[in-house]
């Protein structure tokens, strides 16, 4: 991929490789300017992204609350989660499910506004209802989901349905 660089470099001061060394020696300071400008340009797309990957693993996770009996697979980076038996609905970054039941609430919107807080917009399967919630990270482990605004967070529950609190604590499944 360097290579790819350095040969679209080379083309675009119309030199070839065997010349470089005397293109080195022989340039003008406006001829090192615009060289030194692609070079930097060059080494700013080749750069690893350490700074967003860094704590990338803080909201990619499976998160379980034994309680309410529901889970949540998330992966707020890169959005490539399919939630089980509704591939329809493509990828996305994450859905909050109940156990033994194929409803859920899925993020179709997913922002990490701090290294330990999220901004999630979800809806449910039908389409019928959606929220705003924010995802925190509290320990290496423990998690806190807080609805914000919008319909409040249901779950099928034996035949009923279940109104889940506004705010309660998910654990990383290890």
């Amino acid at each position: 991929m360097i290579n790819k660089y350095f040969t679209l470099c080379v083309a675009y001061l119309d030199i070839d490789l065997v010349n470089l060394h005397r293109f080195f020696h022989t340039t003008t300071p406006s001829d090192m300017k615009r060289v030194l400008l692609i070079i930097i340009a060059v080494a700013a797309c080749c750069v690893d992204t350490t700074a967003q990957t860094a704590d990338s693993t803080v909201f990619r996770a499976y998160l379980i609350n034994n309680e309410y009996e529901i889970h949540m697979h998330i992966d707020l980076y890169t959005h490539q989660i399919v939630v089980p038996g509704q591939e329809l609905f493509g990828q996305l970054p994450g859905y909050l499910q109940k156990e033994r039941n194929a409803f859920c609430w899925m993020i179709i919107d997913a922002e990490v506004t701090d290294r330990q807080k999220a901004r999630l917009t979800m809806v449910n399967d039908y389409g019928s209802e959606d929220l705003v919630a924010e995802l925190k990270q509290t320990s290496d482990s423990t998690y806190v989901f807080s609805h914000l605004s919008g319909s409040p967070l249901k779950v099928p529950n034996n035949g009923k349905w279940q109104k889940l609190p506004r705010t309660f604590e998910l654990k990383r499944k290890k």
